[in-house]
């Protein structure tokens, strides 16, 4: 007898602690979708712009200036969750490797692998540098001018 009330009780803590962690679970899952909503150890090197009058004799395009830049994202750093509707860029990872995240899971984008990450009307995404080395990515985009 004494053998079934440990077993009850052994198997009602083991549900508590699944429940438990599920519910840590759906809780982390709904914090990740969300994304950080500051940057944290980042900092920017602008290597050249194209101004917005060149933008606009060159293309027709108003109210933009096109930039080439360093972004440096120091271990344990984040961006912010931000989205690209009217600002359309392009990332290559120079050094380490960091981790893209949108509201449908993460990707990883390592140096040497030879992919652009593309910022284009759908990107909706934030960053992490989870490693132990700083991160650096070269990045195109448009800035708004003004």
């Amino acid at each position: 007898m004494m053998i079934s009330i440990k077993a009850a009780l052994s198997g009602a803590a083991l549900f508590s602690l699944g429940v438990l962690a599920g519910n840590l679970d759906i809780a982390a899952g709904k914090a990740q979708e969300a994304g950080p909503t500051e940057n944290i150890g980042i900092g920017i090197t602008k290597l050249g712009v194209v101004p917005e009058e060149s933008m606009i004799r060159q293309i027709g395009i108003d109210g933009y200036f096109l930039q080439l830049r360093i972004a440096t994202l120091e271990p344990g750093g984040q961006v912010a969750r931000h989205q690209h509707d009217t600002r359309p860029g392009l990332v290559y990872t120079l050094e380490g490797s960091w981790i893209e995240g949108r509201p449908d899971g993460e990707r990883e984008y390592p140096a040497g692998e030879g992919i652009a990450l593309v910022e284009d009307a759908d990107a909706d995404h934030w960053f992490f540098n989870r490693g132990d080395e700083p991160v650096k990515v070269l990045i195109c985009d448009l800035g708004l001018a003004g």
